[in-house]
């Protein structure tokens, strides 16, 4: 299973429209929050299911659930944005609420930087960064590309806009 991932999109609906073209097909798209419209939109533009949370700028949506927990090949998932967990700081929150939902991964974002960490005997934390006001060193519009096999094997790639 292919699984688009990003974040951080605010308002650049232009951006979600060229990560989608670059990396068609794939069978889940998840947006992580910070949408700022465009939650009506990604449903039209990728022909799979579609999973959306809010973030701290989606104040004004009223059809983004705050976070949610999928289930793909076996694997339960929690989407979050990552601001109700203080994630600008660090992961420890945000880490303990994947294990009290039995979760073996959680996609955040908020950040605005990519990262990956814990490893998959416990519970893998990741975040795409932003494809629309990166804040990492080199400034590179980011989202990530998870496959999950059929054994539940994960394999995590970074791509850039």
């Amino acid at each position: 299973m292919r699984i688009l991932v990003m974040s951080d999109s605010h308002g650049r609906n232009d951006l979600v429209r060229e990560v989608i073209r670059m990396e068609s097909p794939f069978d889940v798209l998840i947006h992580l929050g910070d949408l700022e419209g465009g939650e009506d939109l990604l449903p039209d533009l990728a022909d799979c299911p579609v999973y959306m949370v809010a973030g701290n700028c989606d104040y004004a949506s009223d059809i983004l659930p705050k976070e949610q927990i999928i289930e793909l090949m076996g694997r339960r998932i929690l989407l979050t944005h990552g601001h109700r967990y203080s994630v600008s700081w660090d992961e420890e929150e945000l880490q303990k609420k994947t294990r009290r939902e039995e979760c073996s991964i959680a996609l955040y974002g908020h950040t605005h930087r990519p990262s990956l960490s814990g490893d998959e005997e416990d519970v893998m934390l990741i975040n795409p960064g932003s494809i629309a006001y990166p804040r990492q060193e080199d400034r590179s519009r980011s989202y990530m590309i998870l496959e999950i096999d059929e054994e539940g094997g994960l394999k995590v790639e970074l791509r850039y806009i």
